[in-house]
């Protein structure tokens, strides 16, 4: 058997996941039940982190002149704005894309799957994965195609295949929590209004979400349906009675609807993330509700998280044990956000009028200080995820700890993100790094990267003079100062580890 991954699911996640496996190459199949890639527009915000990733991969540029920046979201309350919060490049000292990025995943899917095509790989449509078996070796798996029933061996297989996960059920693993009691409309239709800005509305008990999509006139809805719409407790077929509804909330004008359906939110977490060869990435690990837009984001950074401990196994770069890391950092990242999220979404649908004041009037007041500023976007970006209880984290400098994200220095020649983009390995020094920790990196086989001090990189929690292990991820694994350069050693013995190309 020619080692190689199988990935069950073309959605986000596992498009990322098998660009990034391409990228490292390593042989994978990925396969999808569907026919073609998804025709609606459903999650729309991609973000810092997110985008940052796809640096590394070299799709950035793509997703960026295809998508829309978040100027800003205005409030209203009866029509009537009230404030609003100015965002644009928020984030302009803390990442190269500052901002919140909108754009359907229609055409995201679309990109990811182009960019599949031009590395040489093809999603295999209409192949649904029905039954495997994992026997401590290889994972036997049974696919049904438009050509029958075919029977395969892999490696390894990634569950990227959504919230009701064929993989996830076979496995046998449970998907605690629970379902919201509200009920949502989401609707993208023709608006004969000019929304240049996401927009949220308040009027009494409910609220409205509005925000552009592909074209300023283009608008997504998202809201609480009342109790009045509701027939015999279902949502209603059509969406005029609930267009009307939006528009006594939010300065908008349904001219056609596009598309229209209703959900109830979510929010489970596998117990696990893994079994044997067996592992799950995206929606098939774990859901929260749409607050924040961090599902899908969330996803992708399962993806590359995974992608390159598979690599590195495969490769023989690495010790199997590596992939023991990939659930304990984030299946803890998703009980926080799934907390976090909780928190949100129920003060967001409470239905207590003091909401309706906090929300437009509070909020947009706080955020006048740059402090907060920060602590928004690096919370919404998820630039905050750290894997310092990760066992592949060690050592401090200054504020920067082992499992942080790499803090970003600047642009151009101060631009300490452009080595990543080798998906490897690589050491960093900040500061007088001398000549012995760049013969240190040389010993171990790992590229080198040198910055001057700046003071302005006090500013990102760095302390001068320090030493970095960075993964491949863009992540510090070891971080010390150049007298304690063996601790990286001991990381990389303990792992086995060796550059990846």
């Amino acid at each position: 058997m020619e080692e190689k991954v199988l990935i069950s699911g073309a959605g986000p996640s596992g498009l990322v996941l098998a660009l990034a496996l391409s990228r490292q190459g390593i042989p994978f199949t990925i396969i999808d039940k569907d026919d073609g890639p998804g025709t609606t527009s459903r999650a729309m915000a991609v973000h810092a982190r997110t985008l940052e990733f796809y640096e590394q991969l070299g799709i950035a540029n793509k997703i960026v002149i295809n998508g829309m920046i978040v100027n800003k979201i205005n409030f209203f309350r009866n029509k009537n704005h009230l404030a609003d919060i100015p965002l644009g490049m928020i984030g302009q000292d803390l990442s190269e894309f500052p901002y919140i990025l909108i754009l359907p995943q229609d055409v995201h899917e679309e990109i990811l799957v182009d960019a599949l095509n031009e590395a040489g790989h093809e999603v295999k449509w209409q192949h649904e994965l029905k039954n495997f078996k994992d026997d401590g070796e290889t994972v036997e798996v049974e696919m049904e195609t438009p050509e029958g029933t075919v029977t395969e061996n892999f490696a390894y297989l990634c569950g990227c295949d959504g919230a009701s996960s064929t993989v996830r059920k076979a496995l046998d693993i449970d998907f605690t929590g629970g379902t919201y009691d509200p009920v949502f409309f989401v609707a993208d239709v023709e608006n004969g209004t000019f929304l240049e800005n996401p927009a949220v509305g308040f009027h009494e008990e409910d609220f409205c979400l509005g925000f552009p999509i592909r074209t300023m006139d283009q608008v997504r809805l998202i809201g609480l349906i009342p109790d009045e719409y509701m027939e015999d407790g279902e949502a209603p077929e059509g969406f005029s009675g609930l267009a009307a509804h939006a528009e006594s909330i939010l300065p908008v004008k349904v001219e056609q609807v596009n598309w229209y359906s209703s959900y109830r939110s979510h929010h489970r977490v596998a117990e696990s993330f893994r079994k044997g060869r067996v592992f799950l990435v995206g929606d098939a690990g774990h859901i929260h509700s749409p607050v924040g837009g961090q599902g899908m984001n969330t996803g992708i950074g399962d993806a590359v998280n995974l992608s390159w401990k598979l690599s590195a196994v495969l490769k023989g770069r690495a010790a199997e044990d590596i992939l023991h890391t990939y659930e304990k950092e984030r299946i803890k990242f998703a009980h926080t956000l799934l907390q976090t999220t909780d928190r949100m979404f129920n003060f967001m649908v409470n239905k207590q009028r003091l909401r309706n004041f906090i929300i437009p009037v509070f909020i947009p007041r706080i955020l006048r200080f740059s402090n907060m500023k920060d602590r928004l976007f690096r919370t919404i970006s998820q630039i905050h995820v750290d894997y310092r209880e990760s066992d592949l984290s060690g050592g401090a400098t200054g504020k920067v700890k082992g499992g942080d994200r790499l803090p970003w220095t600047g642009r151009g020649e101060a631009n300490n993100f452009r080595p990543l983009r080798s998906l490897d390995w690589q050491i960093h020094a900040y500061g007088e790094a001398g000549d012995e920790v760049a013969s240190f990196a040389e010993e171990m086989g790992f590229e080198f990267f040198h910055m001057s001090w700046e003071e302005s990189f006090e500013d990102t929690g760095m302390e001068e003079d320090s030493v970095y292990l960075i993964r491949p991820d863009g992540h510090i694994s070891v971080a010390v100062k150049p007298e304690n350069v063996e601790d990286i050693r001991a990381m990389v013995e303990k792992y086995s580890i060796q550059r990846l190309h």
